[in-house]
């Protein structure tokens, strides 16, 4: 009988190690959900990247079939930079267009409350042998978060 009291006393976990369990779990689920939220928030933003990169190769070539200039490109002339027309919207991006100047547009969506509706600028600066590209946007919210990730 003395055997099976001990053994009774052993089966199961005392109310403090389940208290120590549920806080760490709390702390761990504290730190992980912000981190993976800005995950998100960049994989979006990565994809809006993408999304102008087509945009941003046709303007380079473009630029290197004229001297390394776009004076004689029209505003979303999508065609005459050789491409098949204008870029299809994406979740994240509600469209793109480009200037005169060759500075690409695109209005971003579905990311953040905050850089929802904003815009994000290319602006191409064109040298000997390549093309730069300087990141823009609109709104002070969207300027550091875009530039994080954006910049290529």
């Amino acid at each position: 009988m003395n055997a099976l009291s001990i053994k009774k006393a052993q089966q199961g976990f005392t109310l403090i190690e389940l208290m120590i369990v549920v806080a760490i779990i709390g702390i761990l689920a504290a730190i992980a959900i912000p981190a993976y939220q800005d995950y998100v928030v960049k994989a979006k933003l990565s994809k809006v990247a993408t999304a102008a990169d087509p945009v941003k190769l046709a303007i380079a070539q473009f630029g290197q079939e004229h001297g390394g200039s776009v004076t004689f490109l029209a505003a979303d002339a999508w065609t005459s930079m050789g491409l098949p027309g204008a870029p299809t919207p994406t979740n994240e991006v509600t469209g793109i267009s480009v200037s005169t100047s060759g500075v690409i547009t695109a209005t971003l969506q579905n990311i953040k409350s905050t850089v929802d509706t904003k815009t994000v600028t290319w602006t191409p600066s064109f040298g000997n042998t390549a093309v730069k590209w300087t990141i823009g946007g609109t709104g002070a919210s969207a300027e550091p978060l875009v530039a994080q990730v954006i910049d290529k």
